[in-house]
């Protein structure tokens, strides 16, 4: 059953920051190829270029996605329909499971930490030894995220 809603008594609002996890099909590490990768950084700049949303941070890990943002316009599940539909469109195969989890960031969250946490998902996994090795990852608080 396709996922169309947020988790129950959940809503997206306009202006809210969401950080959200997305998971490719079966797990599969589609985006240990780069090309792929960047199909799909590419349509996150599309989707803030058109006003949906404003990437504060992102970092593509090889089977998932985690994505801090602002919701622009739209509803949330609209834009990560966008998102999916169009990456998987550009890459020419089905790559997503069909939920995601959202989480609303409160006012007190820090968001740099929440970034500088995000960011490091490449070292933790062993993927490279400096965040700067890794190509599929981005903040608007660069030097923040590469000091954390």
């Amino acid at each position: 059953m396709p996922y169309t809603h947020l988790r129950k008594s959940r809503f997206s609002q306009t202006g809210m920051v969401y950080h959200v996890t997305t998971v490719t099909l079966d797990r599969t590490p589609h985006f240990a190829e780069l090309d792929k990768g960047r199909k799909v950084v590419r349509e996150l700049k599309t989707l803030q270029e058109q006003g949906k949303a404003e990437t504060l941070c992102y970092v593509l890990m090889p089977d998932h996605l985690h994505w801090l943002m602002v919701l622009q316009d739209d509803n949330l599940p609209e834009v990560m329909r966008l998102l999916k539909g169009r990456s998987a469109h550009a890459i020419g195969q089905a790559l997503w499971q069909a939920n995601y989890y959202d989480h609303a960031v409160r006012q007190e969250e820090d968001l740099r930490k929440m970034a500088r946490y995000m960011v490091a998902n490449p070292l933790r996994a062993n993927l490279v030894n400096s965040i700067g090795d890794y190509p599929l990852w981005d903040a608007v608080w660069l030097d923040d995220a590469l000091s954390g």
